[in-house]
């Protein structure tokens, strides 16, 4: 069972892509960020600035995977190509 608590623990502090994934391991958001560990712990924190729509999301989130890449340029392009 993937534990977010003991996997966020795990984050690097690089560039790369993030996908969030629901209980069935479908992709429910693809994202990008210059630290992986300071953007992905930011979905998992006290919720009450959080928008609606990301706070429905990060309820749905049962497992997250990454992608470390070697610049902010890298990751952007990774991104691009996963969403498409």
């Amino acid at each position: 069972m993937f534990d977010i608590q003991e996997n966020l623990k795990k984050l690097p502090d690089c560039p790369g892509v993030y996908m969030h994934k629901d209980a069935l391991g479908n992709i429910i958001y693809v994202g990008k960020a210059v630290s992986l560990k300071n953007r992905v712990r930011q979905y998992f924190q006290a919720s009450r600035n959080m928008d609606p729509k990301v706070r429905s999301m990060v309820s749905q989130i049962a497992e997250f995977e990454y992608i470390k890449a070697g610049s902010e340029m890298e990751a952007l392009i990774l991104e691009c190509n996963l969403i498409k």
